[in-house]
């Protein structure tokens, strides 16, 4: 293995061989912590890309561009560049195929090789003619010694381009972003399986979630493949240790997730402006609540597929599509059969994109309202690039979604006051505290009872947080927040405050006096006592997660008063 230092050790590169004629290029992103649609990160990424050396030749994509003259003086190392005889693209997002152009230069003779949907998507930022081999599910490319590539294509994994290869020669799969993890250290393997699980769960909920029939599907076409040794996927480290447990991770949770009873039908145009970015997090949002999303590119879409998508949904979301221009012909077809398909028990929500030419968001917007079909979430309207806090406007609005579409059950849990127990179980009592978090520019905050002491040394508490709530992407492993606790006869205005319902991208403290904690977060200055925290772990619990954190410091303002404390008549809600 060798490790050459690039940028005062923050952006590296490591090769290894994974097998005697197989190499990993790896490219490591130390201090990243924003990634795709502005999901924080905790341990930076990597940027993976992989040479298969047979009779013949192939490079599996290439990386980010910030990585350009350290990427390719490293692949000139490894090889003569006019030797490359194939470049496989498993799919075109810019921190894979960032150096595709930079690679043609040197490499003119590589045939690129990917889904039909990918070289279509190439075509649109190389600007240049290139040899090229668009593959199936199931269609082999034999590389000479052994090393026989079988394609299998994984649309919305998650864009609609994604293509996994399988070398039957070696048993490796390479998998792009999927079963990757934005997760930076020297270790080339998962040896670590505790210290990478938080991220690569992490990982899943953000991209693969809100994609989980096309999880389950692409799961489905690997059977056909032989035993799989190596994931050689690309971000984080390679997965050889614990293949199987972390493949049936993904296994599992997309099952858990599909049995929604009801779907969202999200369609955006994967590389017009900002569209894949926002509808990934709207749809994070929407799956936080345990309803389905199904993702579909309006300009590589199906009409039948669109038309059966639409009609098997409760609510659809649409991002704008561009005005004029080729791809216009293809949106406008698909828009066509969305509203031909619509029924007016259906909601509705719709965001621009911000590309150079977006459709009027108020006459797609109109037409699905003369349809009868009902606005759950104000447009979302896109007036600069897109900052933290418009992702996280998003990911509301798409929370609002799911919320509206579940009201019906929430409704009926609630009048379902005569289970024994029910009863026993609103016997428990607890305090009454309001988290508040902020991280970048993104503050939150939620009411909170299930809270209790869980450690003496180091002091800690955990913190039950339901998956839907918005402060939930604020408290991952490492993140810190205040736990301020309210004093008895002294928290109804603050209860009442942030027990309201908050519009997308509200500020949830206009109003509320507050202190800066040293950990950044707001400190109500009305609360009896507070405690400043740092994650340390989450356990998932059906509809929640237990937050474990340690207490870094705290103090008392009031030191002869009583805590509030709730009590509950029943134990089936709040």
């Amino acid at each position: 293995m060798v490790a050459t230092p690039v940028k005062q050790k923050r952006l590296t590169l490591q090769t290894a061989n994974l097998t005697s004629d197989t190499t990993a290029i790896r490219c490591l992103d130390w201090d990243r912590d924003r990634f795709d649609i502005e999901f924080g990160l905790q341990n930076g990424t990597t940027y993976n890309s992989f040479l298969i050396q047979g009779e013949k030749t192939a490079l599996v994509d290439t990386s980010h561009e910030k990585f350009r003259d350290q990427y390719l003086s490293q692949l000139k190392a490894l090889i003569d560049p006019t030797k490359i005889d194939y470049l496989v693209i498993s799919h075109t997002e810019p921190d894979h195929s960032g150096l595709v152009k930079d690679v043609l230069a040197i490499a003119p003779q590589a045939v690129i090789v990917g889904s039909k949907v990918a070289i279509q998507f190439l075509e649109g930022f190389v600007h240049q003619p290139f040899e090229r081999q668009v593959v199936k599910t199931g269609e082999q490319l034999d590389l000479g010694n052994g090393h026989q590539l079988e394609f299998v294509n994984a649309p919305n994994l998650h864009w609609p381009d994604t293509m996994l290869t399988y070398d039957w020669g070696t048993q490796i799969l390479f998998t792009c972003d999927v079963f990757g993890m934005h997760y930076c250290s020297d270790d080339l393997l998962d040896s670590d399986l505790d210290a990478i699980a938080p991220d690569y769960r992490f990982y899943y909920d953000c991209l693969m979630g809100p994609n989980a029939r096309s999880v389950l599907s692409a799961l489905k076409r690997m059977e056909k493949l032989g035993e799989v040794s190596t994931v050689a996927n690309g971000h984080g480290p390679i997965l050889q240790y614990n293949v199987q447990e972390l493949i049936d991770r993904y296994r599992n949770w997309s099952e858990n997730k599909t049995k929604g009873e009801k779907t969202v039908a999200m369609f955006y145009v994967s590389d017009y402006g900002y569209s894949d970015r926002t509808s990934q997090a709207i749809a994070y949002g929407i799956t936080k609540t345990g309803i389905n999303v199904e993702m579909m590119d309006l300009c590589a879409a199906d009409q039948q597929e669109v038309r059966e998508l639409v009609e098997r949904s409760s609510a659809i979301v649409v991002g704008m599509p561009p005005a004029s221009g080729e791809k216009a012909t293809d949106t406008n077809a698909t828009l066509g059969t969305i509203l031909a398909s619509v029924s007016s028990k259906q909601a509705i929500g719709v965001f621009e994109s911000y590309g150079d030419d977006d459709e009027p968001i108020d006459t797609i917007k109109t037409r699905f309202s003369d349809l009868g079909l009902k606005e759950v979430f104000p447009a979302i309207r896109i007036t600069d690039t897109p900052r933290e806090s418009t992702y996280k406007l998003c990911e509301e609005a798409g929370t609002d979604l799911g919320q509206w579409l579940q009201r019906e059950k929430t409704v009926k849990q609630m009048k379902s006051l005569d289970s024994d127990l029910d009863k026993a179980m609103g016997r428990l009592s607890g305090g009454l505290y309001i988290i508040t978090a902020k991280k970048g520019e993104l503050k939150s905050a939620m009411l909170a009872s299930w809270v209790a002491q869980a450690s003496f040394d180091p002091p800690g508490i955990s913190i039950a947080v339901a998956k839907d709530r918005a402060i939930e992407a604020l408290m991952q492993v490492g993140d810190q927040f205040v736990l301020n606790i309210l004093e008895e006869g002294n928290y109804h205005h603050l209860m009442r405050h942030f027990l309201k319902r908050f519009k997308p991208g509200a500020d949830r403290f206009e109003g509320v006096n507050t202190q800066t904690a040293n950990n950044n977060s707001p400190i109500l200055t009305d609360a009896l006592a507070y405690l400043e925290c740092e994650v340390i772990s989450r356990m998932e619990c059906s509809d929640h997660w237990i937050v474990y954190s340690k207490i870094t410091q705290g103090r008392v303002s009031k030191p002869e008063s009583l805590t509030a404390v709730h009590h509950r008549k029943v134990g089936n809600h709040y």
